[in-house]
């Protein structure tokens, strides 16, 4: 045996050693365009930290919230990274169930981010998730399609003037829906329009005495407003649609609205993926009447550490990576500042360049600021959240309301019905949990 062979077999093996010793994190993440751009990007990552391999599993938003809930709740351990919101963070942090972020690095700059976003991801003054985005929800809307028909956004839109909008510009005949909302069941999928809409309406889940309030007129007047504007200006189909089969809607040119999560506008204003990319205009969420409440949602998708995970320490590093002011500028320099991760760092709203490249920027920040989670209806409430209610049974709670109110949609349902389902439901979950006698 030569010297070379022998050399060459002792670098093989060092190198299998060192593939071998590698630790695999398994990251459960959602299938949106700013999760995936990520895995597009993590070569960054893992050159920088050969020790470390990333195994993705990707999913349905629906799925992944139910497959990450089961996996934290019965301490299954299948996953080392989870992607959640900020509705569950607190509540399993409170719990037990996600480690606190106490080794992000010296360079993460904790402190730069949203103090509204780091509050709902921090209990005790930890901070038990670092957010990769933060949104909220406004109007995209054709501008070009607005001016054909002779209108004009308003600053502060009310949902009359977006009704009328949405039937003027509907153009059946030319596959144009004057109007895209999501009709897919879910606590975060429809629900989380439905119950944004109804905070704006004055509507509430719950009283100060935890007493459901699905029979009063305030949630009547909201879902019959959006079941009708869905079936004078939506698409066919409506009722099966969430966020990214709304996008693609729009990205081609089929929704003269959309009003959704303010995450979406880099997406709609792309043109490498929009055909209407330079005909976008954004506004505020609207209001209703005189009442003045933009009712808006605040959420963030953000990554944390599941108690159950054996390698902790290399998940911090991992998720230092992703949700760092380096990642973002390293997104710009590959994709342009546009289509970097928005609403999360209060330098990102400061940065000259990222103004001038996104168009959406103020008015993400705007929508961002308009919501008050603390506060999300008129009337008092003994919860806070804007589109969904901070309390553990929310979950399957808002899914089975989300289900009664998109068989409306798709036309097996009344509004009274549902609204009586939706009563019944709540009551008694509410009742069996121990909020109500």
């Amino acid at each position: 045996m030569t010297l070379k062979t022998i050399l060459l077999g002792a670098c093989s093996a060092l190198a299998f050693a060192g593939m071998a010793s590698a630790e695999t994190l398994t990251i459960a993440t959602v299938n949106n365009g700013d999760m995936i751009r990520m895995q597009g990007l993590t070569e960054d990552f893992t050159s920088k930290n050969p020790d470390i391999q990333l195994e993705w599993v990707t999913l349905e938003e629906n799925v992944l919230r139910e497959r990450v809930t089961t996996d934290i709740a019965t301490k299954g351990g299948q996953y080392d990274v989870l992607t959640i919101g900020n509705y569950e963070v607190p509540i399993w942090a409170k719990q037990g169930w996600l480690l606190p972020l106490e080794k992000l690095g010296d360079n993460y700059d904790v402190d730069d981010l949203l103090p509204a976003i780091r509050g709902g991801l921090s209990v005790e003054g930890k901070l038990y998730a670092a957010p990769f985005y933060g949104e909220s929800a406004m109007i995209m809307y054709r501008k070009d399609l607005f001016e054909k028909a002779g209108l004009k956004m308003p600053e502060n839109p009310t949902w009359e003037f977006i009704g009328d909008a949405a039937r003027k510009i509907t153009d059946r005949s030319a596959d144009i829906n004057g109007m895209c909302l999501r009709g897919k069941a879910g606590w975060g999928e429809n629900m989380a329009f439905i119950t944004a809409l109804a905070n704006s309406y004055g509507g509430r889940w719950f009283d100060e005495n935890w007493k459901p309030q699905f029979d009063q007129p305030e949630w009547k007047n909201a879902l019959q407003f959006y079941v009708d504007l869905m079936k004078d200006a939506g698409p066919s189909g409506a009722s099966s649609n969430g966020f990214n089969e709304n996008l693609t809607l729009f990205q081609q040119g089929k929704c003269g609205m959309w009003i959704d999560a303010t995450v979406a506008a880099s997406f709609v204003s792309n043109p490498k993926d929009s055909t209407v990319a330079d005909k976008v205009g954004y506004a505020l969420f609207p209001t209703q009447g005189e009442l003045k409440n933009h009712g808006n949602w605040l959420w963030s998708w953000n990554l944390a550490i599941p108690a159950s995970s054996q390698k902790s320490e290399a998940a911090e590093k991992f998720i230092s990576w992703a949700t760092s002011k380096d990642y973002t500028a390293l997104v710009a320099s590959k994709e342009g500042w546009s289509n970097v991760p928005p609403g999360t760092r209060t330098s990102l709203y400061k940065n000259e360049e990222y103004k001038k490249a996104a168009p959406f920027a103020e008015p993400t920040l705007a929508a961002m600021d308009a919501a008050d989670i603390t506060k999300p209806t008129v009337k008092p409430v003994p919860y806070t959240g804007g589109q969904f209610v901070a309390i553990p049974e929310f979950q399957a709670l808002g899914t089975t309301v989300g289900q009664l109110f998109s068989a409306v949609v798709a036309g097996q349902s009344s509004v009274d019905d549902a609204l009586a389902g939706a009563q019944s439901t709540a009551t008694r979950e509410m009742t069996r949990s121990g909020y109500i006698k």
